[in-house]
This record gives C-alpha cells, sequence and structure tokens, in this order.
C-alpha cells in the first residue's frame, strides 16, 4: 500500500493524537551536519506539550548518550541523555539485561569511546586494544585465545587495524560459545558531502572469514527495537519510527510493527519512494511540518 502524505492540518492532527511514542533518527530528520531543520524545535516541544513521549533513535555508536547530549545541547534542541537511544547503548543493555552477562567475562571491543562509556555505564568489564599494530608475521604468534573474553563487541573505529581484527577473529573461531555483537550495520555513513565505509564495511571483514553473522543491535535489525521496548514498555501500536531511510528506519519500524513516517529531509526522494518496495504509513515534507 502507498504511503499516504501528511499535508492537510486535520489529517496531522489525527496522525498525532494515535500516537503516544515518537523514535525520531537524528541525521537528516532533525538535522543536517550542524543545521537543524526549520520548525523541529517547535514541534518537539509541542508534542512534548501534549504529553508525547520522544526518543532519539540513532544507530552512531561513537558517542555515548552523555557525549551525544551535548550535540543536542550545542543546536539549542531540547532533550535529556534518558530520551538518546544509541546503537552503542543498546548493546550495552542488550548484554548486561538480556544476555545476563557474567560478571567473570569481558568483552573484547573494537569501537570508539562511546562504546566503552556505554559499557562501563552498565558495569560491563570490557578488554580493548593498546592500538599498535603488527609489523611482522611472526608477531602472530602473540595473539591467542583468551578465556577472559565472552563477547566480542565491534562498532565504528576510525583506528581499526589488523591486530584488533585478528584478536576478534581468534576470540570467535576459539570459543563458539563467545557472543558476537555488533553496534550496527550500515555499509556506509555520510560525512563532508559524500559517503565513506561504515560499521557494515567493517563488520563485514570478520563474519565473512568466520562465516557467522552477529547479533546487530541497531537499526533495522530487531534487538535494538526489542530492548528499547523492554526499557521503556512501549506500547508498539501507538509507537511510531520517524526516520528519512527507508531501509533502515522506516523498515526498522515496518518490522517491529510500529506506524512509520517517513521525512523527505534527507536521503529519500519522492522517486526513491515510489519505486520501493518499503513503504512507510505515512510521509511528510519535515518534521517541522508535523505541526497538530
Amino acid at each position: 500500500m502507498a504511503a499516504t502524505l501528511l499535508k492537510e492540518q486535520k489529517d496531522i492532527s489525527a496522525f498525532v493524537d494515535s500516537i503516544d511514542t515518537f523514535l525520531l533518527d537524528c541525521d537528516g530528520v532533525i538535522w543536517a551536519a550542524n543545521h537543524v531543520f526549520d520548525g523541529v524545535q517547535t514541534v518537539l516541544d509541542l508534542l512534548r506539550s501534549k504529553g508525547k513521549r520522544i526518543l532519539f533513535v540513532t544507530n552512531n555508536s561513537t558517542k555515548s548518550r552523555k557525549s551525544y547530549l551535548k550535540k543536542f545541547q550545542s543546536l539549542d534542541i531540547h532533550a535529556s541523555a534518558e530520551e538518546i537511544f544509541g546503537s552503542s547503548y543498546a548493546a550495552a543493555y542488550y548484554i548486561a539485561n538480556v544476555l545476563k552477562f557474567p560478571k567473570d567475562k569481558s568483552v573484547y571491543v573494537i569501537g570508539m569511546a562511546g562504546v566503552r562509556e556505554e559499557l562501563e555505564s552498565e558495569g560491563i568489564s570490557h578488554i580493548e586494544d593498546d592500538g599498535t599494530n603488527l609489523h611482522a608475521m611472526d608477531e602472530m604468534a602473540t595473539i591467542k585465545p583468551d578465556p577472559r573474553v565472552g563477547a566480542v563487541l565491534l562498532g565504528f573505529d576510525l583506528n581499526i587495524n589488523y591486530k584488533k581484527y585478528a584478536k576478534a577473529f581468534t576470540y570467535l573461531h576459539a570459543d563458539k560459545n563467545c557472543h558476537f555483537l555488533a553496534t550496527n550495520s550500515d555499509l556506509t555513513f555520510p560525512a563532508g558531502g559524500t559517503v565513506y565505509p561504515g560499521t557494515g564495511a567493517l563488520l563485514a571483514a570478520l563474519s565473512a572469514p568466520l562465516d557467522r553473522e552477529p547479533v546487530v543491535l541497531g537499526k533495522p535489525h530487531q534487538p535494538m527495537l526489542d530492548v528499547i521496548i523492554a526499557k521503556y514498555h512501549l506500547d508498539k501500536a501507538r509507537t511510531c519510527m520517524v526516520g528519512d531511510r527507508l531501509d533502515t528506519d522506516i523498515e526498522f519500524g515496518k518490522t517491529g510493527g510500529l506506524k512509520t513516517l517517513l521525512v523527505m529531509t534527507g536521503v529519500t526522494t519522492e522517486e526513491a519512494l515510489k519505486k520501493s518496495s518499503i513503504q512507510p504509513d505515512y510521509y511528510i515534507a519535515s518534521l517541522g511540518n508535523l505541526q497538530p
């Protein structure tokens, strides 16, 4: 079924009244780089005044909720850390509350500060590499299985190198009970007016030789939604995923049984929407137009 365009005031009001919780993507929905889309802050304030719950759901694993909040504050967007749900926090929450990770085990981390900070927030022991790389083949013998490691978690890492991969591979290859997790599987990410290889590209180099797929905690994979529903006790029928990407945001909501709203301020064009097999329930020119 084709998506319904929200344009008339009465339709917008009826839609907003049908939703208790809005899950909002950030890039392409709230802002582009450091530019907040017109009317967005007004809409957020209006939704809150109507008693709506707002959660900012992002696949960005490089920042913790605390550090991500600084961006909101720098852009004068009202938010709290409790309203921010990134893939690093989803992974940490999943490890602590779904896997019920043993206290005598540690997570081997490939990632940046956001992953480590969120694991620490959940009291999860973690191990990371010292950042130095291998320089000769005979150094490979120094990489051995580690009985302390009960899980490998891969997030985006600007400083990834072969030794990090070799350690992660060794831990997972040697112990089939070692959990294999990833913050997200985005193949690319936007920066500087173009795109670059994302976490999914880094992940492929590990999952392919292992012939094993990880549990992925970011959109559109359902473990992230399971964690959100469990933590906030949401009613799926009255929850809406708002995003600008069909293959992550909208697929995430559709598969999870949520209502979905596509905004046209990000990567999806009208032409792409018409051709896609993934159709949101609704679409709107901008989140800033969602003023009931």
